[in-house]
């Protein structure tokens, strides 16, 4: 299929699936004849997978860091990601994610703590 059926049947746009190809998460897909890009139930679902990954906080950075591995997930979506301790390139990304965003939230909640506390402080009603 070309690009704007592959990105309307992986939910996003052909821009998108240059900027992937451009970034190493998608590899180079076939051309036709002419040089069009032809795409496959394969490329569509790793993309799939690539949107989902990032909606749940990665980055594309850290995609880019594993991105000879995403087909691994295509193919065995219940696969468990390696852990930091072993000796698998590219592993830990998760929770090195994780360990962001825990942080992130305990500043929040602090900033949030102080933010309450000056302004009940100045005045209760506000």
């Amino acid at each position: 299929m070309r690009i704007g059926d592959a990105a309307a049947a992986a939910g996003t746009t052909p821009r998108a699936l240059r900027f992937y190809e451009e970034r190493g998460l998608l590899p180079p897909p076939r051309r036709t004849a002419t040089g069009q890009r032809e795409y496959g139930p394969g490329e569509v679902a790793r993309v799939r997978l690539i949107r989902e990954l990032l909606a749940l906080g990665l980055t594309v950075e850290d995609l880019r860091g594993v991105a000879d591995r995403i087909g691994l997930l295509v193919e065995n979506p219940q696969q468990r990601c390696g852990r930091p301790d072993s000796d698998i390139p590219g592993s830990g990304v998760v929770d090195r994610r994780l360990a962001a965003l825990d942080a992130e939230i305990d500043r929040l909640t602090r900033l949030r703590a102080r933010l309450a506390l000056r302004t009940y402080r100045q005045n209760p009603r506000c």
